[in-house]
């Protein structure tokens, strides 16, 4: 026998008379359906990188979205914010105003009542010396008139009266 490196012309001719064989056996039976579980295999490869790549692109879609909203929000609520504080301020003076126009009416009233008190003082005042004066001339008048005295004022008060 000899090595396993001679040519022998049999075991060639019989190695390519099985290869061919099977080659057709192959080509007839399996390389259609392992093609076809390939082909299989790479639409559904391609398929999920399309699906991948779509759901990529929603999704950067959405975050921009997203991100536009969250701007308008931010603005939006910068101006409540800013709405907020001008009506607390305008309240704030409204407020003031009214108290300041409170506090002015009170001091109005409270100087009007003064000043009606100080009137009914004054009234008060005057009507007590009057009935003083009109008492101590009472007194005076009592004092010092008699009966001629008396007589004599009247006479020369009609004296005085004009004579029409």
């Amino acid at each position: 026998m000899g090595s396993p490196l001679d040519i022998n012309p049999g075991v060639i001719f019989w190695t390519t008379v099985t290869f061919i064989l099977l080659f057709f056996v192959l080509k007839k039976f399996a390389w259609k359906p392992i093609l076809n579980s390939l082909e299989v295999r790479e639409k559904f490869i391609k398929d999920s990188l399309e699906a991948a790549e779509k759901a990529k692109q929603e999704a950067e879609k959405l975050i921009k979205e997203n991100k536009v909203n969250l701007s308008k929000a931010e603005q939006e609520a910068q101006k409540i914010i800013e709405e907020s504080r001008a009506n607390a301020e305008k309240l704030r003076n409204q407020i003031l105003e009214e108290s300041k126009q409170h506090a002015k009416k009170l001091v109005a009233d409270a100087q009007a009542e003064i000043e009606r008190k100080n009137q009914e003082a004054f009234v008060s005042l005057k009507n007590q010396v009057a009935e003083i004066a009109i008492n101590a001339a009472e007194k005076i008048i009592r004092e010092n008139l008699d009966k001629e005295k008396q007589l004599k004022i009247v006479q020369k008060y009609l004296e005085e009266l004009p004579k029409n």
